[in-house]
């Protein structure tokens, strides 16, 4: 194991040690970033369906702003990765062709600052049920030694989320995971806001988002801003 993977280990295993389960995300990220030198990380489940749970992102803006834009244009190097059960790799998000034309114009236009970004699938059991997200400002900030032993530092991110299983099977609350204002808005309150459309319009919870992605890439507007829309507006005025 390359010495940025076993230092990333060591640290995810430290930052969950003892820790109450609504913030191990959130200092699971932290310890990613210092372990492998990144700049952001972002911890996602259920990355590729209507239901996806962000679980935290360090205190980079431009890392939650990563998980923005592929949730609404529904691709993007973290779905990639929970799909194919494989690491993605984006070493030149400036200059590079991604296989995501509507990732990465957005990514482009609303993170100049970015230069790289990588994407490890997290295994609970044989499933992938999510992934994390890392970014840096520098290009090919992770070089190929590092990402072939990544899977090890996913490893031990999935093993620090096991005791909090229960947590992460109750969708049916508000998340628990801290910082909780910020994983609400623009992750929970999208999933109510997702029901109350369906439910207005008398359409699936599928076709619902559908047309909030739409809206948003239409107007320009986040996917939370679509949501505090759709939630401000009573039942029956759209």
């Amino acid at each position: 194991m390359t010495a940025e993977a076993m230092k990333a280990v060591r640290l995810v295993v430290e930052a969950a040690a003892g820790t109450p389960g609504e913030e191990v995300p959130r200092r699971v990220c932290a310890a990613v970033c210092e372990g492998l030198g990144v700049d952001g990380a972002t911890l996602s489940l259920l990355t590729d369906t209507p239901s996806r749970q962000l679980l935290a992102a360090s205190d980079d803006a431009d890392a939650l702003l990563l998980e923005e834009i592929q949730f609404t244009v529904l691709e993007g190097p973290c779905i990639s990765a929970a799909r194919t059960g494989e690491p993605v790799a984006v070493d030149d998000l400036r200059h590079d062709l991604t296989p995501w034309p509507l990732f990465g114009a957005m990514a482009r236009e609303k993170l100049p600052g970015v230069g790289s970004v990588y994407a490890l699938p997290l295994f609970f059991g044989d499933y992938v049920l999510g992934s994390v997200d890392l970014l840096s400002t520098r290009p090919r900030a992770l070089d190929e030694d590092v990402l072939e032993q990544a899977s090890h530092v996913a490893d031990a991110v999935t093993t620090a989320l096991m005791p909090t299983r229960e947590m992460l099977l109750t969708g049916n609350d508000a998340p628990a995971w801290e910082p909780e204002q910020v994983v609400r808005a623009h992750w929970f309150d999208t999933w109510r806001a997702v029901g109350a459309l369906a439910a207005r319009r008398r359409i699936s919870p599928e076709d619902a988002l559908a047309l909030m992605r739409a809206e948003a890439l239409r107007t320009g507007r986040s996917l939370p801003d679509i949501t505090t829309d759709i939630l401000r507006d009573p039942p029956g005025t759209s």
